[in-house]
């Protein structure tokens, strides 16, 4: 199996939700249509940005059924099977690959802490169950965290594991995939570290949840690394920092619903109260935006 099927720019895409926490559809068609107009057309769903925490199997359905639709089925997707335990993200990749996307993101159980053999054999468990090329998804904030050592053993030992999208900030285990020759498909899931990985060649592809709000900017950035010494290059790095440090007082989806609203895109709703104080705190956010977004476009 090809390690480097899954790669160039995905944006992490938000999961806009009605009053009721179900799938609010005829947001998310606007959302993948407003990126689709920008250039992308690869789209990671139910991941971190798309508080996979919140989904329940029948709302996974309607998220990839929406997203086919809305892209009349030439969106390239990953799948976010974050679960709490086996059974359910063994539910959650069948009915992705019921649906045919194109992989699974695979982030280890979360709440309680785990060994690295405990993740390992979780891991090696939900791939037998699945015909799906899989990418080991690194996300240490809210999971246990993977060392290098386990990432290289499950892609070099388990077929349809071809990779990794690591979350984690840091671009240690893909150095360590590239150092150690492992045939891995290495991908960011990080934006503080885009800029970095470009610099390095040190990964294939990125899953941004910048490019989820602002797709100009990622696509950008991305194009232009392929001259990382240039101008041009530095000039969109400082801006990706200037919008991550603006994100940073946020959950991460907070800051980028209340984005994509001010765009016009889709209206920003949340899973829980939220106070004014944290309004308040995005009015000034949006106010700095609005002022900052015309040196990007």
């Amino acid at each position: 199996m090809s390690s480097k099927q899954i790669s160039g720019v995905y944006a992490a895409v938000l999961t806009p939700r009605l009053a009721d926490n179900n799938v609010d559809v005829a947001a998310l068609k606007k959302l993948i249509r407003f990126l689709l107009s920008k250039g992308i057309s690869s789209f990671a769903m139910n991941g971190a940005t798309g508080e996979f925490c919140l989904t329940d199997p029948d709302q996974l359905r309607t998220i990839l059924a929406t997203v086919k639709e809305a892209s009349g089925g030439k969106a390239s997707i990953l799948c976010g099977v974050g679960a709490a335990g086996s059974a359910l993200a063994m539910e959650l990749a069948a009915i992705a690959q019921a649906a045919d996307v194109a992989g699974l993101l695979l982030p280890m159980p979360y709440f309680f802490p785990y060994q690295q053999e405990d993740l390992d054999l979780f891991c090696r468990q939900v791939a037998a169950s699945t015909e799906l090329p899989i990418l080991l998804y690194n996300l240490p904030q809210f999971t246990s965290g993977l060392k290098k050592e386990t990432v290289r053993a499950l892609i070099t030992e388990v077929p349809n594991i071809i990779g990794i999208k690591d979350s984690s900030g840091s671009l240690e285990i893909l150095r360590d995939l590239s150092e150690h020759g492992v045939d891995a498909c290495r991908i960011v899931g990080n934006d503080g570290v885009l800029a970095q990985a470009l610099i390095e060649q040190a990964f294939d592809g990125v899953v941004s949840g910048v490019a989820c709000a602002l797709p100009e900017l990622i696509l950008n950035l991305y194009r232009s690394g392929e001259q990382a010494d240039s101008d041009e290059f530095r000039n969109f790095s400082r801006l990706l920092a200037e919008f991550i440090a603006q994100l940073e007082p946020f959950p991460t989806p907070w800051g980028l619903k209340w984005i994509v609203e001010s765009r016009g895109v889709v209206q920003a709703t949340f899973s829980q109260p939220v106070t004014a104080h944290r309004i308040a705190q995005s009015q000034q956010m949006i106010s700095w935006f609005k002022e900052w977004l015309p040196s990007l476009l």
